[in-house]
């Protein structure tokens, strides 16, 4: 994930907008196809179907290429179709079991060893094959398959809402996943996030796609291929006025973005870019504002440089993109919803944003927003107690996306070590902190709260302040002392400390939802719905179990200034509940180190950063 801002990856139209629309267009065609739910069989009955006939793709003349959303579902009939996937620590190799639910009994199946590398989902799931109208084969590709991916359901009776996570991670550092496909829906075959464009001119093709034989054979899916119609058009940027940034193609998005920086980075935002890039009020990540819109979705500029994250379809994940200075890349829309758009005319000289599709407020959907919850009508009364029931255990992940950077326009001729950094929840209770403001003080007073084993508070303490942000892109409330940043020199002592301690806590990550009480669907995924606003009396900050919190730490003042430091190993350390203000389980667990080794000359600096364990990402 990259940053809050990204990723992401994170991303995936999913509920509840889009699992209407995808539902839809997938019953309309598929019901009478689909499989008899009571099989004496147990375990899941897996299908691949083709939701339409033909599928219309773009190709844009500013930068040529094609995302192959083919509108191909895999459904699952005869209870869900569930992957627990896990690892031991960084050591060791990522593992997954298939998870079988008959009635009351559960069983679970190993699957081989090294099937699964990481967390994005199943490898080689989709074999794609593209011939033109000469009948010459143009393409052969296999593709992943995430089975959180966008879906929809395929028969009337189906549960109304699927419960399995809206998006595969993308968190190097992830722990723990679960994937499923909810008992009477489909899921988008479509990699998505994970997807990277393939090269066709405008025209028309055939594309057969089918599940690899390694997949039919491990969970007995019927070898049926099917073929879709896919009509691929040239398009130009510059065909009409008016067209939203979200259909944009990448470049153009890059270039939009990197003229609207230069005067965004003057400001010294913490760049919680992650969550809207500071686009208007809920638009999450589906609309690229100015970045002199002033509203909540965002807490920060939008980048300095292209997002490190592809451009995004709505069929894959979104959910890990963090706070940081990289804008999310807009999701694309599926195939469903660009149908939908086109025959309702909204695909015309206004364009179409995905925000006026599906990022509205309390929506989860290609923004991975979710509401945030309400902070207690009055401040605590009474004695403050710390009572013996289940607390939260915050746990520091190591950094990654380390890269050195310069002091912009605001402080030329420096050298900084920029790196994101995410602190998480592994339970078994949420992290729950009020902040409550006394007229016409300027910060809020901090309360965190605990809950019996029924969902009854039992308690509160005292645990510092939060303080209102009126930056630019930032513009909500921080709790004070959430984690602290250090760069250690060789003998792990330190040398140089991020400025950077208050933070808006919001689940941006899933960081391992195998852990006890691992909350599937957290609220307050989105930072316009976490952090309050400038007039707010109150304001309720949620970390909760398996989900952590990204921060990408980018400008000047939160990197570390490394221009005069001299060359060699360093570690970054990140360590959350640095002084001990919040009431955990356990202590032992908040720091986490990662290795970086400096080099180069001033104003030429370059970093090296070695493996951690068997997690080779920068």
């Amino acid at each position: 994930m990259m940053t809050r801002s990204q990723q992401g990856r994170t991303n995936r139209l999913t509920r509840p907008s889009i699992a209407i629309a995808a539902a839809v267009a997938v019953t309309a065609g598929v019901v009478a196809a689909a499989p008899d739910a009571k099989t004496a069989q147990p375990g899941p009955k897996l299908s691949l179907i083709a939701a339409s006939a033909s599928v219309t793709l773009d190709s844009w003349k500013e930068d040529p290429g094609v995302y192959l959303d083919l509108g191909t579902y895999l459904t699952s009939e005869n209870g869900a179709f569930e992957l627990k996937v896990t690892r031991k620590s960084y050591k060791d190799p990522v593992v997954a079991a298939q998870i079988i639910r008959d009635g009351k009994k559960t069983q679970t199946k190993a699957l081989p060893a090294g099937l699964v590398k990481d967390f994005s989902g199943l490898p080689d799931f989709a074999q794609i094959s593209v011939i033109d109208a000469a009948g010459k084969s143009v393409l052969e590709k296999t593709e992943a398959f995430c089975p959180n991916s966008a879906s929809g359901r395929v028969r009337p009776d189906a549960p109304a809402n699927s419960k399995y996570p809206q998006s595969c991670p993308v968190n190097p550092f992830t722990l723990g996943s679960v994937w499923g496909v909810e008992n009477g829906w489909a899921a988008n075959t479509y990699a998505g996030y994970y997807s990277q464009p393939v090269q066709l001119a405008a025209g028309t093709y055939t594309a057969k796609i089918s599940v690899t034989k390694k997949y039919r054979d491990l969970f007995g899916i019927a070898n049926k291929p099917q073929s879709v119609k896919v009509v691929v058009r040239e398009r130009s940027w510059e065909e009409g006025e008016g067209v939203s940034a979200s259909a944009a193609p990448p470049s153009a998005k890059g270039d939009a973005s990197k003229s609207a920086v230069k005067s965004a980075a003057k400001s010294g935002h913490d760049a919680h870019a992650g969550h809207g890039a500071a686009t208007s009020e809920h638009a999450g990540h589906g609309a690229a504002a100015p970045a002199a819109a002033s509203g909540h979705a965002g807490h920060g500029a939008p980048a300095r440089t292209d997002a490190p994250a592809a451009a995004t379809t709505g069929a894959g994940s979104t959910f890990n993109v963090g706070h940081g200075p990289y804008p999310p890349a807009p999701p694309a829309l599926p195939w469903a919803l660009k149908k939908q758009a086109t025959e309702k005319g909204a695909l015309g000289r206004q364009g179409f944003s995905a925000a006026a599709v599906g990022d509205r407020a309390g929506q989860t959907d290609g923004s991975r927003q979710a509401p945030g919850v309400q902070p207690n009508a009055k401040r605590p009364a009474g004695k403050a107690t710390v009572p013996d029931v289940p607390k939260p255990d915050l746990r520091s992940l190591p950094a990654y996306g380390i890269t050195v950077s310069d002091g912009y326009e605001d402080v030329p001729g420096k050298d900084y070590l920029a790196f994101s950094a995410n602190v998480w929840n592994a339970g078994p209770a949420k992290l729950v902190v009020d902040g409550f403001r006394s007229p016409g003080k300027e910060l809020m007073d901090a309360y965190q709260y605990f809950y019996d084993a029924d969902g009854k508070q039992v308690g509160y303490t005292p645990t510092g302040t939060m303080e209102w942000d009126p930056r630019p892109g930032h513009e909500h409330w921080h709790f004070t002392d959430f984690a602290s940043y250090r760069l250690l020199k060789a003998d792990q002592k330190e040398t140089v400390r991020s400025g950077k301690e208050a933070f808006c806590l919001a689940n941006t990550d899933a960081v391992d939802y195998t852990v006890k009480n691992a909350n599937w669907h957290p609220d307050n995924t989105d930072l316009s719905t976490a952090c309050g606003q400038e007039n707010s009396i109150s304001v309720r900050e949620v970390l909760d179990v398996g989900s952590g919190d990204t921060y990408t730490q980018d400008l000047p003042g939160q990197s570390f200034d490394i221009t005069d430091l001299p060359n060699g190993t360093y570690y970054i350390q990140v360590l959350a509940n640095p002084e001990n203000r919040l009431k955990e389980t356990n202590h032992n667990n908040n720091s986490a180190l990662r290795k970086v080794v400096l080099g180069g000359k001033k104003g030429a600096r370059t970093v090296k950063v070695p493996a951690h364990h068997l997690v080779n990402a920068n």
